[in-house]
Formats: C-alpha cells, sequence, structure tokens
C-alpha cells in the first residue's frame, strides 16, 4: 500500500465536497459538527476553488489531499493562518474502510513538512473534539505535544465542545524530520 500527499487540485473539490454532504450524521456529529452550520456544497465548493489558485501568503486555507495507491481517500487543510507563526490543522479520512488502520498517522507525517516549509510555522496547531479518539491518538503517534483540554467553539462548523489541544513546534519537527 503506497502512500502520498499532494496539494488539492480544482479535480479534487467534487470529492472533497461529497465527503461533506454524503457523510453520515453520526459521522460528522462524531466530530463536534453542527448540522445547521454546515455550508451548501456549492458555497463550499466556491470556497476551495477560490482557494487554490491563491499564492500561500493569500490563502485563508490550504489543503493537501491524501491519497492510498494513487486514489484520493482523504484531506487535511489548515486554517487560521497566520505566516511564520501558527495554522491550524484538520484531518479527514474519507474512506471508512481505511479508518483504525494506522494511516492516519502515516498520511499526517507526509502532510506536515508541506505546513512548515509553505508557511514557514513555528508551531502547527490542532484541537480535534476531546471525545473523537481517532484524531487525538494520532496526533500522539504524529509526534504532536498533547497542551490542554479546554471548552471551545473550534471552527466554524462546530457546536461548544472540549477539544484536545495538540502542537507541533518547528524544533520538534526538525527533530522528527532531519532531513528539512
Amino acid at each position: 500500500m503506497h502512500l502520498s500527499v499532494r496539494e488539492l487540485q480544482k479535480s479534487d473539490i467534487p470529492s472533497l465536497v461529497a465527503y461533506w454532504r454524503d457523510a453520515e450524521e453520526a459521522h460528522l456529529l462524531g466530530m463536534g459538527v453542527d448540522l445547521a452550520k454546515m455550508p451548501a456544497p456549492e458555497a463550499l465548493t466556491a470556497m476551495l476553488s477560490e482557494q487554490v489558485d491563491r499564492p500561500y501568503r493569500e490563502k485563508a486555507s490550504y489543503c493537501l489531499i491524501w491519497e492510498v495507491d494513487g486514489q484520493a481517500v482523504g484531506h487535511t487543510n489548515i486554517n487560521r493562518i497566520r505566516f511564520g507563526e501558527e495554522a491550524y490543522m484538520h484531518l479527514h479520512l474519507w474512506t471508512p474502510r481505511l479508518r483504525r488502520k494506522g494511516h492516519g498517522t502515516a498520511l499526517v507525517q507526509l502532510a506536515v513538512p508541506f505546513y512548515f516549509r509553505h508557511y514557514e510555522l513555528q508551531t502547527l496547531v490542532c484541537e480535534p473534539y476531546a471525545l473523537n479518539p481517532a484524531p487525538n491518538r494520532t496526533l500522539e503517534k504524529a509526534g504532536f505535544t498533547f497542551v490542554r483540554e479546554y471548552r471551545t467553539i473550534p471552527g466554524s462548523i462546530n457546536f461548544e465542545q472540549a477539544v484536545k489541544r495538540w502542537e507541533l513546534t518547528r524544533q520538534a519537527f526538525e527533530k522528527l524530520v532531519p532531513s528539512f
């Protein structure tokens, strides 16, 4: 099984939108999504299309596609980007049969260098829903440091919830990936 990561292309947008549009309600709620806040597929398509062609410094969101054997199976993105400082990462494995097999950790490890390189980050932050064990396990295995658990509304499509804050500093990243 060959795992790879690449930047989002316009041809990926229908699959990414389909993930959100077709996801089971239980899956979305398990990630902390407030179903009433979900954007319409057309709005999501427009936002992603607009971001693809922007220069790195002008992107509000930067998205990478996860592939297994050349097939798109998920995505990771950053937003709340402060160039040269920090950004907030999100993780989404679209294909249910690939979940809980350890692929997420490897895919995160392949994606993280893109974020540090293109955005010159000092800290990469991820704040998954505290009651969603999968991303929390993935982040720990990928080398992130647990910082704290607290209540917040972590994103524009979320309800108020407990989140676990994980961070990967540039210093820790460079130890994990010495060739960077």
